[in-house]
């Protein structure tokens, strides 16, 4: 089976969600997710066709994708989504990715090799899409390399997570909304400045005027 990004499921209950953005600009110990089961019908049938389109998963963050897309009744997802409560603010640590039925793997050690493999910090992991290759590699090859946890030490981590999620604050959303411009602000630069040394762009010069 195909792997798939940007899914996974709270490590306490085993609720199903949709991962907007695996960290949260300037609180990296958090993430920001839709708990599928508390959509209408219409509303979970519209993000899952999302996630599963080439849309959702050329994008490094869903959330760029959710911006991008509607509702059925014509509302930007991402801002619906946000006005209505659906878009909680949890701890990567009760957040466990699925790419396949029988990979999963915690959020927060996810977001930890992806920072080691870029060179960054998990502070900044949140400013870009990775120079090369796709996230779900990577979420595929985390879960391949971190160790599969006992069904105690499952339990157990289920009992600790007792923290209840908080609805994402129209601050919290800005920052995101702000931090993803700002990347998206650099790469186009980037993109110009490469565009730029393989052909430059010619300068219009003024027209002659007309003899008396």
């Amino acid at each position: 089976m195909a792997e798939v990004k940007h899914v996974g499921r709270y490590v306490q209950n085993q609720r199903k969600v949709a991962v907007a953005y695996r960290t949260v600009p300037q609180d990296s110990g958090y993430c920001l997710v839709v708990d599928t089961a508390s959509l209408s019908d219409a509303d979970h049938d519209s993000l899952m066709k999302l996630v599963e389109s080439s849309a959702g998963q050329s994008v490094y963050e869903l959330a760029e994708a959710m911006g991008r897309s509607t509702l059925g009744d014509g509302r930007t997802m991402l801002a619906a989504f946000h006005a209505d409560g659906k878009l909680q603010k949890v701890p990567t640590t009760d957040i466990e990715m699925t790419p396949t039925p029988t990979q999963t793997v915690k959020l927060n050690e996810l977001n930890k090799i992806i920072a080691d493999q870029k060179g960054v910090s998990i502070d900044e992991i949140h400013l870009g899409a990775p120079a090369s290759g796709s996230a779900v590699a990577e979420e595929v090859a985390t879960a391949q390399e971190v160790k599969p946890k006992s069904a105690s030490a499952v339990q157990a981590e289920a009992q600790a997570a007792t923290n209840t999620p908080d609805a994402l604050s129209d601050d919290d959303l800005a920052k995101s909304l702000r931090s993803q411009a700002d990347a998206m602000f650099k790469e186009a630069q980037n993109l110009r400045k490469q565009a730029e040394e393989l052909v430059p762009t010619k300068k219009k010069t003024a027209k002659a005027k007309g003899g008396e």
